[in-house]
């Protein structure tokens, strides 16, 4: 695959090396970078084929229009538009002129071979999606979202204009190929068929009411007119039958489609416009191309990682133009990518095979389906024959090939990309062309009957300065005659023979037989109205004209042009009088290379592309002139337009219809040429030998007169000299004589017609008469039958009024009515739903109730834990005491043992002394002890009293709460609610009640610890002070401080049991 960057370039080549087989069946992907910034990629946005399928315009995101011929492998920069373009159209009737639709709304129409500006046409107030051109090139629709307007390309005016409702926008408007007819799509689905004259609504296509909508998007159209497909918002393809107007055929596509963005028709050269290929452009950027008949995927373009946006098809079908988005562009061979296009239909030659095969006989048979041919002798033996197929073996390919190893296929190629045959090798391929017997034979029996009478003066009517090239022409002129005697009595043969006389006067041969080969094909019925020019011929000329440009067909109807002045006299002289040579051997390089009426196609396309002069003429004369000399014109775009006309002519109208396919002169004697009033000629032959001999006897009597007279040399002498003038004189009457009978058989054909004409305007006056009084009669019944069915009318419109009043009431009453019970059902929703609100209020509350029950059995747990581990450690430390003190009494006695010198009196008090210190000293520091750890239960049992004034002020506010829900709540359960509420207070009393006692005995605890508190000080300064008191009063003392350790311990176990009074208390009141 070849990349070829245009960058800033104007001009250049497409590829470089065209490759004999395309990978994908790509030949070429051409990108746009711009200058100096290469990661810079300029998009191309639209591109559009012109008639011919081999050049397409491309637009880019900057605003260039850029011309690319593939034929000829080069590109072009034919305009800067400086701003972006959104549609283009490359088919007009003059094809160096194309649209340009731009984002500021507007359409210019620009010359591709001079750049220069045609037109530029405003009144869209949104962006063009679309342009659409007639099939004559004459007119243009273009589309937006919110209106279509109809342009005339010749005037570049605007015809008429379409507008729509806001509601409904307008998806496409656009012309059907070969028609008249312009069918408007809108985003409703409806699809409706306009006359393109009058604008006038022939048809609507039924909306599709089966199935999901389909939202269409996109159109498309077969080159015929007669079949539609539409498709949009779904994988689903509509295709519409135009002439039935009836859905024929719902295609599914692959599920990976989900939406369709474009839909085009592939071209194939043998289904007759009929178009069977059509190619689907869905979202993922695959566009695939199936058959609509069979339903088969023939093949695809284009994948995911490197998506198609838009594209555009050949007319031809030989390629395809795709624009990427990445921005690029990327020409696909459509041959390359199946072999399925533009296959040959089946031979009409097939075999038939037998089983037993006797002996005598051929082993294989062939039946033609034409004509029966003789049984062909065959020999005793058997005889072997191998059937030999060729590479493709269709009666196609035996038509197209030519004497002398030529191919027409081949030519006709060669003729499309170079506009006419080599030169040097032109009468080579025109000899081939048209078969050529070459009956040498034939010819000289025609040469050898000599001049024909009616071309003895030929160099009189046209005098012509070269001798040799006089003497060819009469020679090829009495041949003809001799031939077939019309064509001794037909004035404008020397203009048709003469320049093939003048390119073959050394071969009077081929000049003979390419002359006659001409009037045998293209010349078909021109002699069937003889003397008078062939009125039918005309007409087909005239009617292609009407098709392609009615705007110029009224002007020369305006202007009294008939056909005879503006089609005969390029057809008489074949184009030699208006042509130059070169321009005329391109001309002829087509004609023999085309179907007959290619001749007539070419007469049209001459007109139309003289058509700017033409509406400027309107004296009788300047048309005479025109059509007899020599104008400014363009041979190439004359060619193009003469093809065009070919392609795009309907068959109903195309000349191709009446005219017979190409025969050949046959081997050996030449055909018998009879098509013409054989009565006329034959007349004027006779006449015309009958004054010849007359001539003859007259100069023969003059001769013996002279004679008899005057014998001597001198007056035989004189008598030879007046014998020349007198032919002289004969050959100027016998011309007179000529024109005179041919003027008055002409003026006779007028005045017959003119008889038919005036009693054809009597009995069509008659008929209108007739017909008028017919519809007068019709007209008066009408309005009597009128008349009754007005009364009919008003009594049905007072018996609807009625009705209409009674429908009414009952409606109203049946409002009343629902009105009614939509409000019993609000009531019973509405009731429904507050018991559901207090449903669920409740059951929040037993939520948060079980909250605080798991919280309280928490707080216990932890509370008896604190209280145990208190307890265990107040054990712990008594019991450490006890030990010490027993050890101190060990180590006095031991010290009393020890000390045996010290009298056992002092010993004695010093050891008590001592022990009652150190006894006191322990006692000391365990009340010490005793009395931090009071002090720190004390302050747990605070903030054990705060985290419970907390709860109770959490357990209010949920109070207020339950109580703000009760007072929602409305209805029956109001005196539930007042009765839960009275109890709620009295339980709120209650706790507070207990909350005081409480309250008050924590103080009297803590009153009594200090009252403790200050005897434990007192007694601690009375024992160490009293340091001589007796062992039995200290023991007093411990026994009085365990029995208020003992006291203490009481109260606290009453404490516990008042809060586990309170805690059943709160967790009631919070269940009700």
């Amino acid at each position: 695959m070849q990349v070829t960057d245009i960058g800033s370039r104007e001009d250049g080549k497409i590829w470089h090396r065209k490759l004999a087989s395309a990978k994908y069946g790509v030949l070429a992907t051409v990108i746009r970078n711009a200058s100096g910034r290469q990661t810079k990629t300029v998009r191309f946005l639209q591109v559009a084929f012109d008639t011919t399928g081999e050049s397409f315009l491309a637009g880019d995101h900057h605003g260039n229009i850029y011309v690319f011929d593939i034929s000829r492998n080069r590109f072009k920069l034919v305009q800067k538009t400086g701003q972006a373009c959104t549609a283009l159209a490359f088919n007009l009737r003059r094809t160096t002129e194309y649209l340009v639709a731009l984002a500021d709304y507007s359409i210019k129409c620009f010359d591709k071979d001079t750049r220069q500006l045609v037109s530029w046409m405003r009144g869209h107030e949104g962006a063009v999606s679309s342009l659409s051109i007639h099939s004559s090139g004459s007119y243009a629709i273009s589309t937006s979202s919110d209106t279509a307007q109809l342009w005339n390309l010749d005037t570049f005016q605007r015809k008429r204009k379409l507008n729509v409702h806001q509601s409904v926008g307008i998806q496409k408007v656009f012309f059907l190929p070969h028609s008249n007819t312009i069918l408007s799509c809108f985003s409703d689905d409806s699809i409706f068929a306009w006359e393109s004259d009058t604008l006038f609504c022939k048809y609507q296509l039924p909306v599709p009411q089966d199935g999901p909508r389909i939202h269409y998007r996109t159109y498309a159209v077969t080159q015929d007119g007669k079949t539609l497909a539409a498709a949009g918002r779904s994988n689903l393809v509509h295709l519409w039958c135009l002439d039935s107007r009836q859905l024929l055929r719902v295609i599914q596509m692959p599920p990976k489609v989900k939406t369709v963005r474009y839909l085009d028709f592939l071209a194939d050269s043998f289904d007759g416009g009929s178009n069977q290929t059509l190619g689907v452009l869905s979202q993922d950027g695959v566009m695939r191309f199936i058959n609509i008949q069979s339903c088969k995927q023939l093949f695809e373009i284009g994948s995911h990682e490197d998506a198609i946006t838009s594209a555009s098809i050949c007319p031809k079908g030989h390629h395809i133009v795709a624009v990427m988005d990445s921005g690029a562009l990327k020409i696909y061979d459509v041959r390359s990518l199946t072999p399925e296009i533009s296959k040959p239909p089946q031979p009409l030659l097939k075999q038939v095979t037998k089983g037993n095969i006797n002996v005598g006989l051929c082993s294989k048979m062939k039946v033609h389906t034409g004509a029966g041919q003789r049984p062909v002798k065959t020999s005793g033996r058997r005889i072997l024959s191998k059937v030999l197929h060729p590479a493709v073996s269709t009666l196609d390919d035996k038509e197209n090939d030519l004497p002398n190893g030529l191919n027409k296929k081949r030519l006709q190629a060669l003729l499309r990309s170079f506009g006419e045959y080599p030169a040097k090798y032109r009468m080579f391929i025109w000899r081939s062309l048209l078969h050529l017997p070459e009956n040498h034979a034939a010819f000289s029996s025609l040469t050898d009957k000599g001049l024909h009478s009616a071309y003895m003066c030929l160099q009189e009517r046209y005098p012509i300065k070269s001798h040799k090239l006089q003497r060819g022409l009469q020679r090829v002129l009495s041949a003809l005659a001799h031939w077939a005697a019309v064509f001794g009595e037909t004035d404008y043969l020397p203009l048709l023979a003469f320049p093939f006389v003048k390119l073959f006067q050394n071969n009077p041969l081929i000049c003979f037989e390419v002359v006659a080969t001409v009037i045998v094909n293209w010349c078909q019925h021109w002699f069937e109205y003889f003397p008078n020019p062939p009125l039918n011929v005309l007409s087909l000329a005239e009617n292609v004209l009407a098709h392609h440009d009615k705007e110029l067909l009224q002007h020369f109807v305006a202007c009294g042009v008939t056909s005879q002045l503006y089609v005969w006299p390029l057809l008489e002289t074949l184009f030699s009088e208006v042509l130059m040579r070169e321009e005329w051997l391109k001309l002829f390089d087509n004609v023999f290379s085309n179907h007959p009426s290619f001749l007539l196609m070419a007469v049209v396309a001459y007109v139309t592309c003289c058509r700017a002069p033409l509406l400027l003429c309107t004296d009788k004369k300047d048309f005479e002139y025109f059509f007899h000399h020599r104008n400014s014109l363009d041979i190439g775009a004359m060619l193009k337009e003469t093809y065009r006309l070919m392609d795009s002519t309907p068959p109903d109208v195309h000349p191709s219809s009446a005219l017979s396919d190409f025969e050949p002169l046959t081997q050996g004697q030449y055909p018998i040429f009879n098509k013409y009033p054989t009565f006329i000629v034959e007349y004027q032959s006779q006449e015309r030998e009958k004054i010849r001999q007359q001539e003859v006897e007259y100069l023969r009597e003059r001769c013996k007169s002279l004679f008899s007279c005057d014998s001597d040399m001198a007056g035989v002498f004189h008598t030879w000299r007046t014998f020349y003038k007198v032919s002289a004189y004969v050959c100027l009457y016998r011309q007179e004589v000529q024109q005179l009978h041919a003027e008055a058989v002409r003026q006779q054909a007028e005045f017959e017609a003119w008889y038919k004409q005036q009693e054809l305007l009597l009995q069509g006056e008659e008929q209108r008469r007739r017909i008028l009084q017919e519809e007068e009669s019709k007209l008066a019944q009408q309005r009597a039958r009128l008349a009754a069915m007005k009364r009919e009318l008003k009594v049905k419109e007072l018996n609807l009024i009625d009705s209409a009043r009674r429908r009414f009431l009952k409606h109203q009453q049946d409002q009343r009515r629902i009105q009614l019970k939509r409000l019993d059902d609000e009531i019973q929703r509405k009731m429904a739903l507050r018991d559901q609100e207090t449903a669920a209020a409740v059951q929040d509350i037993e939520v948060r109730q079980m909250e605080l029950d798991a919280q309280r059995q928490l707080f216990e747990q932890q509370l008896a834990k604190e209280q145990e581990r208190v307890s265990q450690e107040v054990r712990a430390e008594v019991d450490t005491r006890r030990r010490r003190a027993e050890l101190d009494d060990c180590t006095f006695q031991n010290l009393i043992q020890t000390d045996e010198d010290i009298s056992q009196k002092s010993k004695k008090m010093l050891e008590e002394s001592l022990a009652e210190v150190g006894q006191m000293e322990v006692d000391a520091d365990w009340q010490a002890e005793v009395i931090k750890r009071l002090e720190k239960a004390k302050e747990r049992q605070e903030k054990q009293r705060e985290r419970l004034v907390n709860l109770s002020k959490q357990t209010c506010a949920k109070e207020d709460e339950i109580v703000q829900l009760m007072l929602e709540v409305e209805g029956k359960q109001w005196d539930d609610v007042v009765a839960k509420q009275a109890e709620l207070e009295e339980e709120r009393r209650a706790a507070a009640t207990v909350n005081t006692q409480r309250r008050s005995l924590i103080s009297q605890e803590t009153e009594e610890t200090e009252q403790h508190h200050g005897k434990l000080q007192k007694r601690l300064e009375d024992s160490l002070i009293s340091l001589d008191r007796g062992r039995g009063e200290l023991d007093s003392k411990e026994r009085e401080l365990m029995q208020e350790i003992r006291e203490l311990r009481t109260k606290l176990a009453a404490r516990a049991r008042a809060t586990d009074f309170i805690s059943p208390s709160t967790s009631s009141i919070h269940s009700h």
